[in-house]
């Protein structure tokens, strides 16, 4: 939800990195954000759950990856 709010909002997400402690939004927030980018018309809870898991293990993998890092500077702006 932290990212995607931020996304919708069109914030700048290269120095943003998720903090699980942190509570944003509510219930109803996060499922309409969820639903709105699930990227199905009228998606099953599976494949809700499915699109939360893998866009968990797609952001986690980011924020450690070296090339999305804010120290590599300019060259690899947004990627």
């Amino acid at each position: 939800y932290q990212y995607l709010s931020r996304y919708k909002r069109e914030e700048d997400l290269d120095h943003f990195l998720f903090i699980p402690e942190r509570t944003e939004g509510t219930e109803k927030e996060c499922l309409k954000l969820l639903l709105e980018y699930c990227g199905r018309h009228d998606p099953s809870w599976t494949e809700l759950s499915n699109f939360t898991h893998f866009l968990n293990f797609q952001l986690s993998k980011c924020e450690k990856s070296v090339f999305c890092s804010p120290a590599v500077g300019e060259d690899f702006q947004g990627f």
